[in-house]
């Protein structure tokens, strides 16, 4: 895949300070498994701020009484890396593979779901860089408590569909931080509260 990437270059010895485009070249060949590392690490450090960034005693805020609460939205965060790393252990030693996307407890501090959601994350990628191709396109599902399989999909699928779901939430759960009195942290920009994030 070969991709163009236009960049604005301002002259500031130009009195009217004429954008010129600059075009840069890159090519990168990644397998879906390979992209999937990438865009994952990449959006790590979002999620990581944005569950630091909510008040510690205001997990049970929630906007509308039909809406989860903070402390069940991070839970669901932690429980989504966990089951991606079970995922990974298990479908690398077993064809029966399934991924269980909502917690089994309910939450406890933000302090020691952050650290559990840190923890699952180093576990993740250890699995995610020892799986391989074969194992990745391997037949799995997702599943609601013990037995239902309510979707049909490869390791890989499910773990972007669980990326795609974190992500979902992640926003969500951003929407909570300022009615409750947060700064919200740069997600893939600057924020009203915070400037764009180094990458």
């Amino acid at each position: 895949m070969v991709a163009r990437v236009l960049t604005c270059e301002w002259d500031s010895s130009d009195p009217s300070y004429d954008v010129r485009m600059a075009e840069h070249t890159f090519a990168t060949r990644l397998t879906n498994r390979e992209f999937f590392i990438r865009r994952w690490e990449q959006e790590y450090p979002a999620f990581v701020d944005v569950i630091k960034s909510l008040p510690p005693d205001r997990l049970d805020y929630r906007p509308h009484a039909a809406s989860r609460s903070t402390g069940d939205l991070v839970a669901l965060l932690v429980s989504i890396e966990k089951g991606c790393t079970e995922l990974c252990e298990n479908g690398r030693a077993s064809f029966n593979s399934g991924l269980r996307f909502h917690p089994e407890s309910g939450w406890t501090s933000l302090e020691q779901m952050t650290t559990a959601y840190e923890d699952y994350h180093k576990k993740f990628a250890h699995y995610l860089n020892t799986i391989d191709d074969d194992t990745w396109n391997r037949p799995a599902w997702l599943t609601r408590g013990e037995q239902e399989i309510i979707l049909r999909d490869s390791i890989g699928g499910l773990l972007w569909l669980a990326l795609f779901d974190a992500v979902h939430h992640r926003g969500q759960l951003s929407t909570y931080i300022r009615p409750m009195g947060g700064k919200v942290p740069s997600i893939y920009g600057p924020s009203g509260d915070a400037p764009a994030r180094n990458s």
